[in-house]
């Protein structure tokens, strides 16, 4: 996979991967929810792929129980790798090599599901006293719309943590982080002056969302280390950053719109969605699907005639 090199600043990526994915039991009974497949490759993968094509090679991901079919996805699997070698099957054997060539990654237990802020905290002697990244592993950016690369840009050039935003409907704010802003001479670019947690839409200061994509400073770790639980009894991320958005910080906060396609693949119906677009650009299968796609769109329209 070709990579574009990432300032020296961030070399990073931490991705917290520890929740329980109860929105889709019973098939996460047994199976870690990053592990449900995008068509043909898991989740997790597409993510872990952001950060390779960022430039940031070294991946830890924060995991939680019941999590091994997770790991075991980015380690070589000799047994299968002889069969297929054995077979001359060299296409299915590059795509098992695939993910363990991604970046060099690591995984750590979060311990005890105390919230996201809890979740990076515990990155603290991985990452140590350098800027990195944070992508949610359900949070899935469409790899043709590049946003991790813009978002490392301007925390360079500002020296200040990043935060991905998103307009989305006033309806839908209360499912989100909610962004208080300043215009900046960049229309992409905004200055995050404060943050609420899933505002009421009559009391949030704006439509802009965060969405799960960041670029701290380490100094985050000192302001997580304050913090006291909040929303669900948890450490929120949100609000370790609404601390340096109110300039407690040493830098200030920054926030990049992303305007371009973006799964949440914790929902169900966005992982459907996810697979149906998704699936109509795939190399081998998307001629098959989008014949298929026109003709059930529209036995629907018909049956609802």
């Amino acid at each position: 996979m070709t990579s574009s090199r990432s300032a020296a600043g961030v070399r990073k990526a931490v991705i917290p991967a520890a929740g329980l994915g109860t929105r889709f039991l019973p098939a996460t009974k047994a199976m870690p929810k990053e592990m449900l497949p995008i068509v043909d490759k898991p989740a997790i993968q597409y993510v872990v792929e952001e950060a390779a094509a960022a430039g940031l090679n070294d991946v830890l991901i924060i995991t939680g129980r019941n999590k091994e079919n997770l790991i075991s996805h980015f380690d070589g699997v000799p047994e299968l790798e002889y069969t297929l070698s054995s077979k001359g099957d060299e296409g299915k054997l590059s795509k098992v090599h695939e993910a363990s060539e991604l970046a060099d990654v690591h995984f750590l237990r979060q311990g005890q599901p105390l919230g996201l802020g809890h979740a990076v905290g515990r990155a603290r002697h991985h990452v140590g006293d350098e800027s990195f990244a944070v992508l949610l592993g359900d949070d899935l950016m469409d790899p043709r719309d590049p946003l991790l690369s813009q978002m490392i840009e301007t925390h360079d050039s500002h020296q200040a943590t990043v935060v991905a935003l998103m307009e989305v409907p006033p309806e839908q704010v209360h499912l989100y982080g909610c962004a208080a802003v300043e215009a900046t001479d960049d229309p992409a670019v905004v200055r995050i002056t404060g943050l609420v947690e899933k505002p009421h839409p009559s009391e949030a200061p704006s439509n802009l969302a965060v969405i799960g994509r960041y670029v701290l400073r380490p100094e985050i770790f000192e302001v997580i280390d304050q913090l006291e639980p909040g929303r669900g009894g948890e450490y929120q991320l949100t609000d370790a950053l609404n601390v340096l958005a109110a300039g407690e910080g040493q830098a200030p906060v920054y926030g990049v719109v992303f305007g371009g396609r973006r799964y949440d693949t914790g929902d169900r119906a966005e992982w459907i969605k996810a697979n149906v677009l998704l699936g109509v650009e795939h190399g081998e299968l998307g001629e098959e699907l989008t014949d298929w796609v026109i003709a059930f769109a529209d036995q629907l329209r018909e049956a609802k005639v």
